[in-house]
């Protein structure tokens, strides 16, 4: 899976290629359509500072790296990499940000999802970052069958 973030100045584009496949060599050429796509539809990029426009190169790379934030990660040809338990917080907001705690999450899930981001962490210590956003109330906790799951609570209210 790949996840293709664009963002000039206020406008941001992201895209999770859960239903096409990107690999190194068409991730310049995808970078390029979005961009010619904002501007086929009048949507002129803003930039804060002119002279932080990023210029197109030759190599996919390059461009990548003009990029501010960019992270490139494919599971099929990467490791994952190994995350502290301090940082382990971050990558759930990141994850809750992306809607995956929409439905009720086990532990297990949680870490399997982590990878497909990129990081690996121990289930331990996965567990008590989640206990502790549950008792600070930072995400929803349920415990049911003997296996605990979180969520955020809002999500599944009905509209």
């Amino acid at each position: 899976m790949a996840k293709i973030k664009l963002k000039f100045g206020e406008n941001e584009i992201e895209v999770d290629s859960r239903d096409f496949y990107v690999d190194n060599q068409s991730l310049g050429e995808v970078i390029e359509n979005l961009a010619k796509l904002m501007e086929e539809n009048h949507s002129e990029p803003i930039y804060e500072n002119p002279s932080s426009i990023p210029i197109p190169s030759e190599s996919n790379y390059e461009s990548l790296n003009s990029l501010e934030d960019v992270e490139i990660f494919e599971p099929e040809f990467n490791e994952p990499k190994a995350i502290l338990s301090n940082e382990i917080k971050d990558k759930l907001k990141i994850l809750e940000k992306n809607t995956f705690f929409n439905i009720p999450r086990t532990v297990t899930e949680t870490v399997e999802q982590l990878r497909e981001y990129g990081w690996v962490a121990s289930p331990l210590d996965v567990s008590k970052s989640l206990v502790n956003m549950a008792s600070n109330k930072e995400i929803s906790k349920d415990s049911t069958e003997n296996r605990a799951h979180y969520f955020v609570q809002e999500a599944l209210l009905p509209n």
